[in-house]
């Protein structure tokens, strides 16, 4: 069975946890999920135009993704 996530808890996330297993404090609000796959579109890199700045989002052979200015 397959979960389609459509947001998450930033500080409920397995790899930023440091509450000890305790999740989000209540009254966080969820933070939008995106897929890595509708942002690259099949490319390797893309650019981000963010306040004015460019930012190249770029897959590596091992999965992995490098976010540089």
């Amino acid at each position: 069975m397959q979960t389609t996530l459509t947001s998450f808890s930033v500080l409920s996330h397995p790899s930023l946890d440091r509450s000890g297993g305790r999740g989000a404090a209540p009254g966080e609000k969820p933070v939008p999920l995106v897929e890595s796959t509708a942002l690259l579109q099949g490319n390797k890199t893309v650019g981000i135009l963010h306040n004015g700045s460019l930012y190249r989002l770029q897959a590596t052979k091992l999965g992995k993704l490098i976010l540089t200015k």
